[in-house]
C-alpha cells in the first residue's frame, strides 16, 4: 500500500506518518469499494470527503463552499472527527446502512422475555450500522427470583448478557469494526457479586465492558463500615403474595430508582424493594477491588455524580454509558465524538521557548464545533428513537487526544502542578469556546428542540434544585427547556462564574446543543491519523512499545511495533539518535520525556480531575499501575477518585495470567513465559514475545495463547 501523506505543519516540520498509522488508516477508515479498490487516494482525500459530507448539510450554495473550505482547514489543521464520521461520511453510494454515531445507550431493558429479547434485537441493528451501545442489566430480577407467569425461577441477569455477548460477536459491525459494548450494573442488586467475578470465566462476556453504578450512599456505608442491603423491587402482586410489610426496614427497602413501572412507590416517588441479603459494605468494596486489582474490570461510574452535573438534568436520569464512559446517556440516547489533536499546536516544541498557540486553538473549536453539530443532520441511526432523541437534544462530545505528548512537547511533566494548570486552561478554553460557538449557531439556525420545549414544575425538580423555589417556582408551573439548561443545571452554573453574560444569553436563545465535551479514548484515531499521538487525556503509553491489532483473517492478534509521536518528533527536529532507555549520554532523552509507568495513580486521578471540571459528559481515563502495585495503596484511587468528584474511575495492571492488554512493553513480554500442552502431554514454554509457528502461522507466545485461552482463535 502506497499513500501520500498531506500535513499542515504549523512549525514547519512535518512528521511522516509511521507504518503502523497507514496500515490503520488504510483499513478502518480509507474509502474503498466492495472489491477493495481505494476511492480515498490519500489522507488528504479523506478530508475532502469529510469536509465536503459534513458542509453539504448547509442551506444554500455559497454556505456549502464556505465550510467546506473552513472544515478542510480545520482538518488539516488537527481536528479528528471519530472514527465513524472518519469512515462513513460521505460514504453513502458504498455503505448506505452505516452510521456516523459513535455512542449509544439502549432503551432501559423490562424485566420480561418479551422486552429481553426485543432489546437484543434493537442492539443487533445498532451494532451493525457500527455503533457501541450501552445497557443497564440491573433492571432484570436476581437468579432464582420466582417468574409467576412462567411458574418457575428465572435464571437472572448475567445469563441473559451472554445472549447480547453472542449477538454482538455474531454481528460483524460496519467498517470492519468489532462490536463494542458497556454492562452497567446497580451496586445494590443481588447479583451484584456475581456480575462483579463473572469474566473469572475464560471467555465469558468478552464484547462487554463491565461497569458498577455507585452511589453515594454505598461509598459513605464504606466509609463509615456500615451494613449494605442488596435488593431489587417489588411489585403489587408480589406485596400481597409474600404479605409484605412496607414499613418493616429490614425487609423493605426504598429506593430513587428510574424504572417505577409496575413496582411498589410511596408518596415520594420511591420504589419498595425486598431485600434479600444484606453484607458489610467494606466486605463488597473488597470483593470490587480486588477483582479490580487482578482483572482491571469492573470499571466504576459515580452514578449519583454523574445525574447531578447533568445538563439535562430535568428531563434524565441516566443508568447507562457508552462502551468507553465517556458518554453517560439517556435511554435511546446517542452522541457523536470528535477530537482535536493538540499536539498540533505546540509552537518551538522541546525548547525553552515552547509555548501553545491558543489564538488558532480557538478558531479551531469554533470551527469544529460546527462541523460535529452538523453530523447530527446525517446521523444514520438505525432506530426511530435514536434518531428522535439525538435530534432533540443535539448532543456532541468534542475532546481533544494528545495531551500526553503535548505537555512533553512543552517541557512538562504529566500530573506534575504546572502540568494540570495547562489541562485544566486547555479544557476550560474548549468549553468556552465550544458554547460561544454554539450560541451563534443557534442564533443562527435555531436552538435544539428540547430548549423550546414546555416543561412542568415537579416536587423532585424543586428538590433538586432548591434555587428554583428562592426564584418563585413551584409545583405545577411551566418552564422552558432552555432555562432550566442553563440557569439551573451545575455545570452552566459553573460556566457562569466565567462567563455569566454568555449564559444568560444561552437561557434567553437556547443553545444549539445539549452537551458539547466529553474525552473519549481516541485509540484508534490516535494512533493513525495522529500518528500515535498520546490518546485522549492520557500519557504516552511507552515511547516504543507494541500494539495488538486485530487483522482480517488473522487467527490471532498481530503485534505491531509503534513509537510515540513525541519520540518521532524529538529524533526530527533535536537528535536523530534518541532512544528511551539508552546508556548513551549522545541518545538520552530529556527527563521530562515520561510514560505511562513513571506517573502514580494520583497523578492520573489529579489530571482526570482538572479536566472533569470544564467536561460537560465525562472523560475516558486509564490509571496504569505496576504489576508489582501494593493492594491498600491500590484501593486508595478509588476513594481518592470520589473525593475529587470524579464522574468515573478505571485502573489497569498488567496481569498476563488473566488477559493479554491492547498495549504491551516488549519488557513485560520478555518476563512472562507462557506454557503449551501439547496432544501428547507435553509442555513448551515460550517467552512472551518470541514467535511460534502454529496452524500455518506465526504468532507471538502471548498472542497465542490469549487467542486459544479466550476462545477467539481464528474467529477474526
Amino acid at each position: 500500500m502506497t499513500a501520500k501523506l498531506h500535513i499542515v505543519s504549523n512549525n514547519d516540520t512535518e512528521i511522516p506518518l509511521q507504518s503502523a498509522s497507514l496500515d490503520i488508516w488504510d483499513t478502518k477508515y480509507r474509502l474503498k469499494t466492495k472489491d477493495g479498490e481505494a476511492i480515498d487516494k490519500t489522507i488528504d482525500e479523506t478530508y475532502q470527503r469529510v469536509a465536503k459530507a459534513l458542509s453539504g448539510v448547509e442551506k444554500n450554495k455559497s454556505l456549502k463552499e464556505k465550510y467546506e473550505k473552513e472544515f478542510l482547514w480545520a482538518l488539516r489543521q488537527g481536528v479528528i472527527p471519530a472514527g465513524r464520521i472518519v469512515s462513513n461520511a460521505g460514504a453513502e453510494a458504498h455503505k448506505p446502512a452505516t452510521s456516523t454515531i459513535n455512542c449509544t445507550v439502549s432503551g432501559s431493558i423490562a424485566d420480561s422475555m418479551d422486552d429481553i429479547l426485543g432489546k437484543v434485537h434493537e442492539a443487533g441493528l445498532t451494532l451493525k450500522a457500527g455503533c457501541g451501545i450501552g445497557y443497564e442489566f440491573s433492571t432484570l430480577r436476581p437468579k432464582d427470583a420466582y417468574v409467576s407467569g412462567a411458574g418457575a425461577y428465572t435464571s437472572g441477569p448475567l445469563s441473559f448478557m451472554d445472549i447480547y455477548d453472542k449477538m454482538c460477536f455474531t454481528v460483524s459491525s460496519a467498517g470492519g469494526r468489532r462490536g463494542a459494548q458497556m454492562a452497567t450494573f446497580d451496586i445494590a442488586h443481588p447479583d451484584v457479586v456475581e456480575f462483579i467475578r463473572v469474566k473469572r470465566e475464560d471467555g465469558r462476556l468478552r464484547q462487554f465492558n463491565l461497569s458498577l453504578l455507585i452511589t453515594t450512599e454505598f461509598i459513605e456505608a464504606v466509609k463509615g463500615d456500615k451494613p449494605w442491603a442488596l435488593s431489587f423491587p417489588i411489585t403489587e402482586k408480589e406485596k400481597v403474595m409474600d404479605e409484605l410489610d412496607l414499613n418493616n426496614e429490614e425487609v423493605i427497602a426504598w429506593r430513587d430508582l428510574p424504572n417505577k413501572d409496575g413496582y411498589v412507590i410511596n408518596d415520594d416517588g420511591l420504589v419498595a424493594c425486598k431485600i434479600t441479603k444484606t453484607m458489610p459494605a467494606r466486605r463488597l468494596w473488597d470483593i470490587i477491588m480486588s477483582s479490580t486489582y487482578d482483572y482491571a474490570e469492573p470499571g466504576f461510574i459515580l452514578i449519583d455524580k454523574v445525574n447531578e452535573m447533568n445538563n439535562n438534568w430535568f428531563c434524565e436520569n441516566i443508568r447507562a454509558t457508552n462502551p468507553c464512559g465517556e458518554q453517560p446517556l439517556p435511554p435511546y440516547g446517542s452522541c457523536l465524538l470528535g477530537s482535536i489533536n493538540l499536539t498540533r499546536f505546540v509552537e518551538k516544541p522541546f525548547t525553552s521557548e515552547a509555548y501553545f498557540d491558543w489564538d488558532t486553538y480557538r478558531k479551531t473549536i469554533a470551527v469544529f464545533t460546527r462541523m460535529l453539530d452538523n453530523v447530527v443532520e446525517i446521523n444514520g441511526l438505525p432506530l426511530e428513537k435514536q434518531r428522535e432523541e439525538i435530534i432533540s437534544k443535539r448532543r456532541h462530545g468534542m475532546g481533544y487526544l494528545g495531551l500526553g505528548s503535548t505537555l512533553t512537547m512543552l517541557g512538562l511533566k504529566y500530573g506534575e502542578a504546572e502540568s494540570l494548570k495547562v489541562t485544566e486552561e486547555i479544557t476550560k478554553t474548549l468549553a468556552i469556546e465550544g458554547w460561544k460557538a454554539g450560541l451563534e449557531i443557534s442564533k443562527e439556525k435555531g436552538a435544539a428542540p428540547i430548549m423550546e420545549q414546555e416543561f412542568t414544575v415537579t416536587g423532585e425538580m424543586l428538590h433538586k434544585r432548591p434555587e428554583m423555589k428562592k426564584d418563585g417556582y413551584k409545583k405545577g408551573d411551566k418552564v422552558l427547556g432552555k432555562v432550566l439548561h442553563a440557569k439551573y443545571s451545575r455545570y452552566m452554573q459553573l460556566l457562569a462564574t466565567e462567563e455569566p453574560e454568555l449564559v444568560k444569553a444561552l437561557a434567553e436563545q437556547g443553545a444549539r446543543f445539549t452537551h458539547h465535551s466529553s474525552i473519549a479514548p481516541t485509540g484508534t484515531i490516535s494512533l493513525s491519523l495522529a500518528n500515535n499521538s498520546s490518546n485522549g487525556i492520557e500519557p504516552s503509553f511507552a515511547h516504543h512499545y507494541s500494539r495488538n491489532i486485530i487483522r482480517e483473517g488473522k487467527k490471532t492478534k498481530e503485534k505491531v511495533d509503534v513509537f510515540s509521536f513525541e519520540l518521532l518528533a524529538y529524533r526530527k527536529l533535536i537528535n536523530e539518535n534518541a532512544m528511551p532507555f539508552s546508556d548513551n549520554p549522545a541518545e538520552q532523552l530529556p527527563e521530562y520525556f515520561i510514560s505511562a509507568d513513571d506517573i502514580t495513580p494520583k497523578q492520573h486521578v489529579d489530571v482526570q480531575a482538572a479536566a472533569q471540571i470544564w467536561i460537560d459528559s465525562s472523560i475516558s481515563k486509564t490509571a496504569n499501575v505496576p504489576t508489582d502495585f501494593p493492594y491498600e495503596e491500590f484501593k486508595s484511587i478509588y476513594e481518592y477518585a470520589y473525593d475529587k468528584g470524579l464522574k468515573g474511575c478505571t485502573t489497569f495492571r498488567f496481569n498476563p495470567e488473566v488477559f493479554q492488554g491492547v498495549l504491551v512493553k516488549e519488557d513485560d513480554l520478555e518476563k512472562t513465559t507462557y506454557q503449551f500442552t501439547l496432544e501428547d502431554g507435553h509442555v513448551i514454554e515460550a517467552k512472551g514475545n518470541e514467535e511460534i509457528e502454529y496452524d500455518g502461522e506465526m504468532h507471538t507466545a502471548a498472542n497465542l495463547f490469549d487467542a486459544l485461552k479466550e476462545g477467539y482463535y481464528g474467529k477474526f
